[in-house]
């Protein structure tokens, strides 16, 4: 399963470094795409960035299947956050359509080759993943604790992969 987590992963990040290359964060001094896996992140209580997509993994499930090696599902959920780039943040819900727009975008082609992310360079497991077109849900605002008012959204993605077991 976490060979699928990556490479969901790693593809939407190379995705979202090619189609916007200014669309970057800064993490402990070194400025990345600006999309995180939650669960990977160091604890913190400082608020999430703004403008970045952060990937939360849900449940997992098998399908129905015929094969030896049965097909995984597993939700994927995106949030994402922005105040927009005007004092008066009056351009908030724009600036969520354009991160909607991004993120609609890296999920096209909807699948990836699933690889081993743990040696280098990384190895092709030979087979792939894919996924659902992303479903927004409504955005919802924020009143913020100094006074400013952000604008979020979760997107769900379903991700299907074979769940596989690589040999130590």
């Amino acid at each position: 399963m976490q060979f699928a987590k990556d490479s969901f992963y790693i593809a939407l990040r190379e995705r979202l470094q090619s189609l916007n290359p200014s669309r970057t964060i800064e993490r402990n001094g070194v400025s990345r795409p600006a999309i995180l896996v939650a669960e990977n992140e160091l604890p913190s209580s400082a608020p999430r960035s703004l403008d970045a997509y952060y990937i939360e993994f849900g449940e997992v499930v098998p399908t129905k299947s015929q094969g030896e090696q049965p097909l995984m599902c597993m939700e994927c959920f995106l949030w994402y956050q922005t105040q927009g780039d005007s004092e008066s943040a009056i351009d908030r819900g724009r600036k969520l359509g354009l991160l909607d727009l991004d993120l609609m975008a890296i999920c096209e082609p909807p699948y990836a080759r699933k690889r081993n992310f743990l040696v280098s360079p990384s190895a092709d497991l030979g087979t792939g993943i894919f996924w659902s077109t992303p479903v927004l849900e409504a955005a919802k605002e924020r009143a913020m604790v100094d006074g400013s008012r952000q604008i979020e959204r979760w997107a769900r993605v379903l991700l299907y992969f074979y769940a596989e077991v690589i040999p130590q």
